[in-house]
């Protein structure tokens, strides 16, 4: 769509490895919008960082295209920094332990020749401009994410990629961060790719999701559609297996079987030899994707939509 901010088409990254080769993005096209979240979620090992790196431009790819506002993108730009903002899971890795805070945020505008104002800044991510002096073993965890994410905003980029920012947090401390993203959302405008294997947070913040396996999107959609009425079993799986008030002091089930080995994937549905609802045909080839309106899903027998 031509008023997509980035558009990722048939990408394929493989990585070598001494029992073959290990495809960790599958042919995943997907595109993020002018000011909305899209979240990407499912278990560990899925491809959802593999996919931020490579809108990063850090990962190579084997095939498929990545485009940023209508530009095709190769390699690493110079001036990635200006069009996508990064927020890693843990701040206090991805922050320098020899810089002061103040540096660590001011570092993009250093590389691309530009100003940053801290003092304008530090506020609007909710921190004193005081502790720019501070180093980052000074500061809490909750303070240390703040200052991963004003450096993410430091050159005002209309997207910024959240790979699990909330993970290393506590859980007072994880709203804050949310309730922070959303009113930088609404005062800049600005996109978000969040990536997470919460679904509570996904279910707070995002606008679409898209449910990945095993190096594939299954699932994709409006939010409020999705988590109502998911039609791959996964996504239903993934679900039931969220904790709820409802399920309180009841250990919710994961999904049943194991993760196939990447590099053995299996001939048709790769979620098959773990699906309750799987049948002969689901074993045989892989199912197309199916599209019912603004979402699409890739299963031969889908859950049964709404009460029935």
């Amino acid at each position: 769509m031509s008023d997509s901010l980035v558009r990722l088409e048939d990408v394929l990254v493989e990585f070598e490895t001494p029992g073959g080769a290990v495809r960790a993005v599958d042919g995943v096209s997907l595109e993020v919008r002018p000011g909305e979240t899209f979240a990407l979620v499912g278990e560990s090992g899925c491809g959802k960082t593999t996919l931020a790196r490579v809108i990063l431009g850090l990962q190579p790819l084997a095939a498929g295209t990545v485009s940023l506002n209508g530009k095709p993108m190769r390699g690493t730009p110079r001036r990635i920094a200006e069009r996508v903002g990064m927020v890693w899971q843990d701040p206090f890795a991805s922050l320098n332990p020899r810089w002061t805070v103040g540096r660590c945020v001011q570092e993009p505008g250093r590389l691309t020749g530009r100003e940053v104002n801290l003092d304008e800044l530090f506020p609007q991510v909710g921190l004193d401009p005081q502790l720019a002096d501070r180093y980052p073993h000074q500061l809490s965890g909750g303070q240390r994410q703040r200052v991963a994410i004003a450096r993410a905003l430091a050159l005002r980029p209309p997207l910024v990629i959240c790979d699990e920012p909330t993970a290393a947090l506590d859980l007072s401390i994880r709203a804050q961060i949310l309730n922070l993203l959303r009113d930088i959302q609404k005062a800049l405008g600005c996109s978000f790719l969040y990536i997470s294997h919460d679904l509570l947070t996904v279910r707070f913040l995002a606008d679409r999701v898209g449910v990945m396996y095993l190096g594939q999107i299954v699932e994709e959609g409006p939010i409020a559609d999705v988590f109502s009425d998911p039609r791959h079993p996964y996504t239903k799986a993934l679900l039931d297996s969220a904790p709820t008030l409802e399920k309180l002091r009841h250990l919710p089930d994961a999904p049943q079987g194991e993760i196939p080995d990447p590099r053995k994937r299996p001939k048709g549905c790769r979620f098959a030899p773990r699906c309750p609802r799987a049948q002969e045909d689901c074993h045989a080839s892989p199912p197309p994707v199916t599209e019912d309106g603004a979402r699409a899903f890739r299963c031969i027998h889908p859950v049964v939509a709404g009460p029935g």
